[in-house]
């Protein structure tokens, strides 16, 4: 009978004819499906980043003659401080200290990021550089109506105009926007209601729907009925890239398309692109919605907010001369 270490202090007995079926490792196909499952654990767009962070760790480490997988916290520590002289972000490094953790927990090792070096190096770069977040403009509605007219009378143009004001309408991410299907719509007398299968505050795909009511001076309905009837599309994504040709893709549009497109009709209207991003959408619905007065809790139901102090973020600054406490001090 052999014996193998239990808790501190124990030996469990195993019979001796039974060891010789003891495997080190499990059958290498279990083992890699484990692994996609662990990777499914991330979504697409957080594993791509993920994957473009450690590649910037690794070539550095590479120029360096170092390891990268595993890393020492004296090399973490190092790259961490490079970056942030060379001007990276505050939480673009936080993403690459993420994107580093993780890929040396898939691989099995431990990851350098608990080190205190490792921890003191990034308060004293957040302390020395700061990590306020730069908040892009929001597409009010006001805006977003300007913007869409701008758009052009072919596929071009009511494929965008569809994307922006259904982007708009429903403060979507832009990840949520490009996942949409055909069959994620059903027409209502009141408007559409959209299926939001998987998005970032939901994980385990357990899916939401909510509604986009119809427009008056420019209405989301019409705009994505207009941009179906013209491309053809029955099933499959809802929004895909065009050709130079004006033929329609099977292939879902790329979520960056989101934010380009947003730059390109802000420009049109004279707001300066790099003032604005794909989450300006979802920004400016918050921002006109809570103007004209909807509680907090509707501006949830649309936007899928988990925590109170997120949104509280996007609509602070139109509250912040109500009933001011100095109002009538001077």
């Amino acid at each position: 009978m052999t014996l193998i270490g239990g808790k501190t202090g124990t030996k469990l007995p195993i019979p001796s004819e039974t060891k010789h079926h003891l495997h080190a490792a499990p059958p290498a196909d279990e083992l890699a499906l484990a692994l996609q499952f662990a990777r499914a654990e991330k979504s697409a767009s957080t594993r791509r980043a993920y994957r473009s962070d450690f590649e910037a760790f690794r070539k550095w480490c590479e120029a360096r003659n170092l390891s990268a997988l595993p890393a020492t916290p004296n090399t973490l520590a190092a790259f961490i401080a490079t970056e942030a002289k060379r001007g990276i972000k505050v939480s673009s490094l936080e993403r690459r200290l993420c994107g580093i953790r993780y890929a040396h927990l898939l691989a099995g090792h431990s990851p350098p990021n608990q080190s205190e070096a490792v921890k003191a190096t990034f308060r004293g770069v957040r302390r020395t550089i700061g990590s306020a977040a730069k908040r892009k403009e929001p597409i009010t509605a006001e805006r977003i109506r300007a913007m869409v007219r701008h758009a052009p009378n072919n596929l071009f143009g009511l494929r965008d105009r569809a994307l922006m004001l259904l982007g708009f309408a429903g403060a979507f991410r832009r990840s949520e926007l490009v996942g949409l299907d055909v069959s994620d719509f059903k027409e209502t007398p009141a408007g559409l209601q959209v299926h939001i299968r998987h998005s970032k505050t939901d994980q385990e795909h357990l899916g939401q729907i909510i509604g986009i009511p119809r427009g008056n001076a420019e209405c989301p309905v019409n705009a994505v009925k207009a941009w179906l009837k013209a491309s053809g599309i029955a099933r499959g994504p809802m929004f895909r890239s065009i050709s130079k040709a004006g033929r329609v893709s099977d292939r879902r549009l790329a979520d960056r398309m989101v934010a380009e497109l947003v730059k390109f009709y802000a420009k049109k209207i004279g707001l300066d692109p790099t003032s604005v991003s794909a989450h300006s959408l979802r920004a400016g619905f918050l921002t006109s919605a809570a103007q004209e007065g909807a509680s907090v809790f509707k501006l949830m139901d649309v936007s899928r907010h988990k925590s109170l102090d997120t949104l509280n973020g996007y609509i602070r600054d139109i509250s912040l001369f109500e009933n001011h406490a100095g109002a009538k001090l001077l």
